[in-house]
């Protein structure tokens, strides 16, 4: 972990376009970044591309920063949005605007506690094999600490429509889980 004055040097010097200091910032920043993308990608692969775009985009666009104390967000969110171009890009059926058809779950409980038992890895395999549409709003919401009026902002949709995914979501992830074998009590056992 770098310190937080030596991180605004190594901004400033980025800015400067000095390669040494371009090369230690991706150092700093590629495990947790590869992780985000991991988290909105569907493949390794998938999250390979999402991240070098986003990376590339890093560098391009570090001048702009103007308040390099906040750059651990800049970057977080310059990698989120990346792997939301992505998929408005590739699959332009990715969210389907259902916000007049409300998702009621059964009262069951929340698939989300079940997560809390799993191996960091484990739950990135459940939250990939979700459909994309609820994948990135699982991750945006549940993961990213964003609201749903903040989600419809960054995803073109409503804010019933956010609600509406993110209930349709623990509904597709309650059914995984139980296919897996996972439950809120083996969960438990495991933990």
């Amino acid at each position: 972990m770098i310190a937080k004055d030596t991180l605004i040097q190594l901004v400033k010097a980025c800015q400067r376009g000095e390669e040494k200091a371009q090369a230690a910032f991706y150092e700093h920043y590629k495990r947790r970044m590869m992780g985000i993308c991991r988290r909105y990608a569907r493949t390794t692969f998938e999250a390979e591309d999402i991240f070098q775009e986003a990376f590339i985009k890093v560098f391009l666009k570090i001048g702009t920063v103007q308040d390099p104390g906040a750059i651990d967000f800049w970057v977080k969110s310059l990698m989120t949005r990346t792997a939301i171009d992505h998929y408005r890009k590739n699959s332009p059926y990715w969210l389907v605007e259902d916000a007049d058809k409300p998702g009621v779950l059964p009262d069951e409980s929340d698939p989300f506690d079940v997560l809390g038992f799993l191996e960091q890895q484990e739950i990135i395999q459940v939250i990939s094999a979700l459909p994309d549409g609820y994948r990135m709003v699982v991750n945006l919401y549940l993961i990213d600490g964003y609201e749903h009026h903040e989600i419809a902002e960054l995803l073109g949709i409503s804010a019933g429509t956010s609600k509406s995914q993110l209930s349709r979501a623990k509904a597709h992830l309650r059914k995984i889980l139980q296919e897996s074998g996972l439950t809120t009590e083996n969960a438990h056992e495991k933990g």
